[in-house]
């Protein structure tokens, strides 16, 4: 029975193998070429300890010994048999050996006549490469000569010019030449004369152009520097002539010589001297006749740059654009040159800050910004001539351009603007009190005006800084902050200076007096102040800023729009915050007349007064500050007016909306009525302790007495009258309350306090 049950495996259902080892152990890594035990055990090292490695490798060790043992026993016949069947080894290893060495002699041979070989190549090939070096260089001497005199003779073969041409000075070569002209009897000869000219050198200027790569490459050689003196030579006479011809077809506005001579300077890389000279020749007498540099121009009205562009610009028109658009021509290959920049804007530049240099000054915004726009402008006017966007770039990226840019500090220009428009506001925001406005609206069609002096200055100051003659789109982001900061300021003014009126401290707080010496009324300014800057700021306001900004992206609008309008939002949430500040104060005047109540339990203490029939007098002045607001209500929709005591009536009959008179109606009768009910109840529980403490003490004396303690007095109580009377109280503050559109019943503390003085036959029903 024991023999059919099967063998059990190494694997239990519920565990490894008995054999199985970590994965970390890899028994193929001992059997890579380029294993290293060092390195193995410290790869390990940070995986196990020494002792589970040792433990391991000794296991793996056992493993190996015991295949080693199962081979030798599984062939061991073969193992024995081995050194039986190996007979005469040592004869077959000295037959073999001869044949090997004669080999190994042939093939050293070989390999000794193929090295000869090889050197005897190299060698030959390491001669010829010197060779072919050495007549490259002889070749390149030969062509640089032969350049330098081609060079030479065609300079010779130019046509008859003054002798003062190879002088270099070709600035007063062009002055003079502008200043004398020529006759007109020779015009087409000289015309043909120009264009001869323009050819030769430009083919002159393409040799040198050769020549220039040939010393390039022949650098330190004694043939070249001996060379040297005529190659400069040759040069100078190559520049004061292509100088002078050009500077001949700028007068004549020859378009063949200029597009001759341009590509001669392309072509000798000398695109700079091209520029300088039309600068000289051309450019500097027209904006001298603008901005005369004699003299430094004072005043205002001196540094103004609008005319002086007007009239550049015309004659830009005029004057330069024949050369801008040989320039600019398409497939002209002139596109390295940059008149606009290097000869026209440097020119303008140069002028201004020797003419005007007042213009740069940002110490007049105002001047400084009309000077600013009107660069912008010419700038514009000048990309005008550019014939591709890549032109634009390349005219942007000039060093010219840029030092014209640098000119106009706009940082110190926004600081002056910051501490204009800044300081407006924190002067008004600094005063000791709300300041109204003197004009007052005269109607409910006005309500949109503002009436503080503080809210019209941040309105103004917020309009300021988006103004025409302010604003300046490279400070786009420094405006917005400016403006989001001024409604931070104003915001941070009203809700600390609330805060402080709530604590008590704004008398202590500097920048908070006005808290403290404000009066109820000027809070109605405040609220309706809120409401037309949350309206003005998300809606006109708003419009106008993204219309300044309407060349920005989508993504930067709407990142614009969201500040503002939560700029906008946080001015709105400021409401709630001086609204709680004007029904505070009618809290405190209504508290005046509760506090009355404490003289019901003198009325009515030890006195023998019947039950009460009729309410307080008091009560009638208790709602008294908020009967005017219901009043107003119903008799004038579009305002509200205050007792003489909080508003005189003439001053905010169009400030308040029905909503917020209501809601002020409304939280000015719940916390009313709150009050109320805590004197109310602390009353009635101070009566009923010291009715108790009497009845106590009428009971003893009567035990004293011998009279029975059970006998009932069945007169009515001293805290019953008291309870009636303000139970009749209540009636008619119910009744008021109701007069003035507002519902006791739904006012937790009038139930409260109902239940609270209120007969036991009506605690559950509340009626007046």
């Amino acid at each position: 029975m024991a023999d059919t049950l099967p063998t059990r495996s190494a694997t239990d259902l519920f565990s490894d193998p008995i054999d199985t080892q970590p994965l970390w152990f890899k028994k193929s890594s001992f059997l890579q070429p380029e294993f290293d035990s060092e390195a193995y055990i410290s790869d390990l090292r940070t995986l196990v300890s020494f002792e589970t490695l040792r433990s391991e490798l000794q296991t793996h060790l056992a493993s190996l010994k015991h295949e080693l043992v199962d081979l030798i026993n599984r062939d061991y016949a073969d193992f024995v048999n081995l050194s039986t069947k190996l007979v005469d080894v040592d004869g077959a290893i000295v037959r073999m050996r001869a044949p090997l060495i004669e080999l190994r002699e042939k093939i050293l041979g070989f390999r000794e006549g193929v090295e000869s070989t090889l050197v005897a190549v190299q060698n030959g090939m390491r001669q010829r490469s010197e060779a072919s070096a050495a007549r490259e260089i002889l070749e390149l001497l030969l062509d640089t000569f032969h350049v330098v005199s081609k060079v030479e003779k065609l300079i010779k073969e130019l046509p008859s010019v003054p002798a003062d041409w190879s002088n270099g000075d070709v600035n007063s070569m062009a002055r003079s030449s502008l200043n004398n002209g020529m006759s007109l009897q020779h015009a087409e000869n000289e015309t043909n004369l120009r264009e001869t000219q323009s050819m030769l050198l430009e083919r002159i200027a393409s040799e040198m152009n050769r020549l220039k790569f040939y010393m390039a490459h022949a650098q330190n050689l004694p043939f070249i520097e001996n060379m040297e003196k005529r190659i400069q030579s040759a040069s100078l006479l190559l520049d004061a002539s292509l100088g002078h011809c050009f500077v001949d077809a700028l007068e004549h506005r020859d378009a063949t010589a200029i597009y001759n001579c341009l590509r001669a300077y392309a072509a000798i890389d000398n695109t700079r001297n091209a520029e300088d000279i039309f600068r000289v020749t051309v450019v500097l007498p027209l904006v001298q006749k603008v901005i005369p540099q004699s003299g430094v121009v004072s005043g205002a009205s001196g540094d103004e740059l609008v005319d002086d562009y007007q009239q550049i610009e015309q004659y830009i028109e005029k004057d330069c654009k024949f050369l801008l658009e040989i320039a600019s021509a398409e497939n002209s290959g002139l596109q390295v040159f940059n008149f606009l920049a290097n000869s026209i804007l440097k020119e303008v530049l140069t002028a201004i800050q020797k003419g005007k240099p007042g213009a740069f000054s940002p110490g007049r915004p105002t001047e400084f910004l009309k000077n600013y726009k009107s660069s912008l402008d010419f700038l514009a006017h000048l990309e005008g001539y550019c014939p591709s966007r890549s032109a634009v770039a390349k005219f942007r990226a000039e060093s010219v351009y840029n030092e014209f840019m640098k000119q106009w500090n706009i940082g110190v220009y926004f600081s002056l603007r910051f501490q204009e428009i800044a300081g407006a506001l924190d002067s008004a925001l600094t005063s000791g009190s709300l300041l109204p406005v003197q004009k007052l609206p005269s109607g409910p069609g006005n309500s949109q005006d503002l009436t503080l002096k503080q809210s019209v200055t941040l309105l103004e100051s917020l309009r300021s800084c988006w103004r025409e003659d302010v604003f300046i789109l490279s400070c786009s982001e420094r405006f917005l902050r400016l403006s989001l900061q001024l409604l931070s300021r104003y915001s941070n003014w009203l809700s600390s200076g609330l805060a402080a009126l709530k604590t008590g401290n704004a008398g202590r707080n500097p920048g908070f007096e006005w808290a403290t010496s404000a009066v109820p009324e000027d809070f109605v300014y405040v609220i309706h102040d809120i409401n037309c800057l949350v309206t003005e700021v998300c809606g006109n306001y708003l419009q106008g800023v993204l219309q300044r900004l309407c060349s920005c992206s989508s993504d930067v609008l709407n990142v614009v729009k969201q500040s503002i309008i939560q700029a906008g939002k946080s001015l709105s949430d400021l409401l709630p915050l001086v609204m709680n500040s004007i029904i505070e104060a009618l809290t405190e005047k209504s508290v005046e007349d509760l506090r009355q109540l404490k003289g019901i339990t003198a009325t009515y203490r030890m006195t023998h007064k019947p039950l009460p029939v009729r309410h307080s007098p008091y009560v009638a002045g208790v709602l008294r500050p908020v009967q005017v607001i219901s009043l107003c209500n119903c008799l004038n929709y579009h305002g509200v007016l205050f007792s003489c005591a909080f508003l005189d009536g003439e001053r905010a009959t169009a400030y308040l909306t029905g909503g917020i008179r209501n809601e002020l109606l409304q939280g000015a009768a719940f916390k009313i009525t709150g009050h109320y009910y805590e004197l109310a109840a602390d009353l009635v529980n101070v009566a009923r302790r010291t009715e108790s403490s009497l009845q106590r003490i009428r009971q003893g004396a009567q035990r004293r007495a011998g009279a029975s303690s059970d006998v009932t007095d069945n007169n009515v109580s001293d805290t019953d009258k008291i309870c009636m009377q303000l139970f009749l109280d209540i009636q008619e503050y119910g009744r008021n309350l109701s007069a003035l559109g507002v519902k006791a019943v739904e006012i937790p503390a009038y139930c409260s306090l109902w239940r609270c003085v209120a007969p036991p036959d009506k605690q559950n029903a509340i009626s007046f």
